[in-house]
């Protein structure tokens, strides 16, 4: 049976001085906004392939071209529910389980995750009752599920190492099966910003 799976892309509107606020002191409020716009318009040229729908979850009203944007790609634009962000990402996966067999949680810091690694994700959701994209930092770029606990999200160390390890442990002790894909990368700090120069992506400061 094919598995009904949406998208939800959940992400801060780039506003000067209240985003990528660890790479500020290298970029600027300025440059970290337009950074964060850039991998915020990048993450919604993502194809929509394998989705029933897709979601853009903003924590602020969108400015008029990121509205267009997203209008032309087809995302549907929501604002953020309230909470803390294990809070947030519960209440959004409820939601989406409501509508559809399964859903995938992606963030915008990842300019490595592509089609493909969606379309890994997606096929493991067919198998699995979740599955996890690793962080390089110890956290998850992408978390999919065909249910919902709320164990996964409460009192959760977010931004911290430690993240993906204890939602593993949390899947063990709820007895679901979960795949993890391949580690990836994101970008918070500026170290980080190397990388993205091999990609193509330059912010000037």
């Amino acid at each position: 049976m094919r598995l009904s799976i949406s998208l939800h892309l959940l992400a801060r509107s780039p506003v000067p001085g209240k985003v990528k606020t660890r790479l500020i002191p290298v970029l600027g409020e300025e440059g970290a906004c337009d950074l964060q716009r850039l991998l915020l318009e990048r993450a919604l040229q993502l194809p929509a392939e394998g989705f029933s729908q897709r979601f853009l979850w903003l924590d602020d009203s969108p400015d008029a071209s990121l509205q267009a944007l997203a209008d032309e790609l087809d995302w549907t634009l929501v604002e953020q529910p309230a909470g803390d962000l294990g809070e947030r990402m519960r209440r959004i996966a409820v939601l989406g389980l409501a509508d559809s067999d399964a859903v995938v949680l992606i963030g915008n810091d990842c300019p490595a995750l592509d089609a493909e690694y969606l379309n890994s994700a997606c096929a493991a959701l067919h198998r699995q009752s979740a599955v996890l994209g690793p962080a390089e930092d110890g956290g998850y770029v992408l978390l999919g599920l065909r249910r919902v606990d709320p164990l996964l999200f409460h009192g959760m160390p977010w931004g911290s190492d430690r993240v993906l390890a204890m939602t593993r442990e949390r899947l063990q002790q709820l007895d679901w099966s979960h795949q993890l894909l391949p580690a990836l990368w994101d970008v918070d700090r500026p170290e980080d910003l190397p990388r993205l120069a091999a990609l193509g992506i330059q912010i000037m400061a």
